[in-house]
């Protein structure tokens, strides 16, 4: 049977003084999946921290279900019922550390009470995988001092998720800050009808300049991305639910059943119905 996915980590056991004084590794590593399957964990005391290096999938945490691809970061808290899935067309490969000890829980509840974002994009990610990859050369080769090392990168980490995510609020962000809350706003009403003259208002940005960031930051027009998010959610209902096509088309936005089959068949050489035949 082939392996579901292809990875590379590194358990760790920290000492009782790394535990009391540091913030410690305990698991860190990469992960290639090679067909989807959902990874579902909760009541773990860790934190976890992983950027995706390409491809993409869902992450559901705390009862919400969120499209994820290349760029993403996810720091969230494993106490927490969480699981991801990586698509079945564009399989992820993740790199993820699991981490605690002292001044863990401080950070995270510091970073939930700014209201900051359980994902999110940076506007680049090398200094996050450069981090990971020096702290996972380390966890490997367990040089001495490797506990305050490690404690260092976490560090690191910690302070770039909280220097790379900024989310201040819709009125009160400032202009740069926009693309990504329309990206996150994409994602939590894809099922809902709209227009970038909505988008426009509701985020105080001229929608020529919204359209030109939003093609800059993310290489796709806010249209296009709407469309690839609906089409996501509709090809996992395809695949693992039982509802109809007009049911689908409706839970994903798309005006009509009709319209969902043309728009589906454009971009997947296939209707909705092949395609869940096919897979």
């Amino acid at each position: 049977m082939m392996a579901k996915s292809l990875s590379d980590r590194v358990l760790a056991t920290p000492s009782s003084y790394a535990k009391k004084h540091y913030l410690y590794v305990q698991e860190i590593g990469t992960l290639t999946s090679m067909e989807p399957h959902v990874s579902s964990r909760e009541n773990i005391s860790s934190y976890l921290f992983l950027t995706v290096l390409k491809g993409e999938g869902y992450l559901t945490y705390r009862g919400r279900k969120h499209y994820i691809q290349a760029g993403d970061c996810v720091y969230i808290n494993c106490r927490n019922q969480y699981a991801h899935e990586s698509s079945a067309e564009h399989p992820w490969t993740l790199m993820w550390v699991h981490f605690n000890g002292n001044g863990a829980d401080d950070f995270y509840q510091a970073y939930q009470g700014q209201d900051r974002s359980s994902i999110f994009h940076p506007a680049d990610t090398a200094p996050f995988t450069d981090s990971l990859t020096a702290l996972f050369g380390l966890m490997q080769a367990k040089p001495s001092l490797m506990e305050l090392s490690a404690h260092k990168y976490l560090t690191d980490i910690i302070t770039l998720i909280f220097t790379e995510n900024r989310t201040e609020g819709v009125q009160g962000a400032s202009v740069s800050g926009k693309p990504a809350q329309v990206r996150q706003y994409l994602e939590e009403h894809y099922m809902e009808k709209i227009s970038l003259e909505e988008l426009s208002s509701l985020f105080y940005i001229s929608k020529y300049y919204l359209s030109r960031e939003y093609k800059k930051t993310y290489g796709i027009t806010i249209g296009s991305d709407l469309t690839a998010r609906r089409l996501s959610h509709a090809k996992s209902l395809l695949r693992f639910s039982d509802s109809s096509i007009e049911e689908i088309a409706a839970l994903c936005g798309f005006a009509d059943a009709g319209y969902f089959i043309k728009v589906f068949k454009k971009a997947e050489n296939m209707t909705p119905l092949e395609y869940r035949k096919k897979w």
